[in-house]
């Protein structure tokens, strides 16, 4: 790769993580292109030979953003048996330390409410990641149909849980909501195979 194309590269990241940072902390309205490039260190004007458009670019963003929390968590999980790597993944997706900086964890909280208001493009984007969650779940619970729907359950109890224990973050109830999700996930998964 020549030094140019090189540098493109890096602009492109640095407006995907500026994006990504922007997604996370106001959604994707109140995020704008100017925005975005001032959080990159870059000028608007070369915003366009990045992207398309904003919508181009917050479709990415989501993809992009929640597929590289998703495949760390799963790649990280811990545990002897398929059982006990779901519920790891779990415990982590359910933990203080992700429920306290939305700004390094999954995107999906922040942008799903703006999603189901907004449309395409971006629910085609979050279909797509939430495809990818059910389906790798799956794959390491076992991947057949009863597992498929365990995974299916499992993601709406973690983001469910995550999301109403942001919203309530700094009470006694946020974390009660962490722990009961976790251990429904326990009773959901039932007991280890012998």
């Amino acid at each position: 790769m020549n030094q140019k194309a090189e540098q493109k590269q890096k602009s492109r990241e640095a407006i995907l993580a500026s994006a990504a940072a922007l997604l996370r902390g106001r959604g994707i309205k109140a995020s704008s292109v100017m925005d975005v490039m001032k959080g990159a260190g870059l000028t608007v004007g070369g915003f366009y030979g990045h992207f398309e458009s904003k919508e181009h670019l917050f479709t990415e963003t989501i993809q992009s953003t929640a597929s590289t929390m998703w495949n760390r968590l799963l790649a990280s999980a811990k545990g002897e048996s398929p059982r006990e790597r779901v519920l790891n993944v779990v415990e982590r997706y359910l933990s203080r330390q992700h429920r306290d900086h939305p700004e390094t964890g999954c995107p999906m909280p922040s942008v799903a409410p703006e999603v189901a208001r907004e449309g395409e493009p971006y629910r085609g984007a979050l279909e797509t990641e939430l495809s990818h969650y059910v389906r790798s779940l799956a794959d390491l619970l076992g991947s057949d149909a009863e597992h498929r729907q365990q995974a299916l359950g499992l993601i709406a109890l973690m983001y469910g849980a995550l999301s109403l224990s942001r919203a309530v973050s700094g009470t006694p109830l946020s974390d009660e909501l962490l722990r009961a999700a976790r251990k429904l996930s326990e009773r959901a998964l039932g007991p280890e195979a012998p």
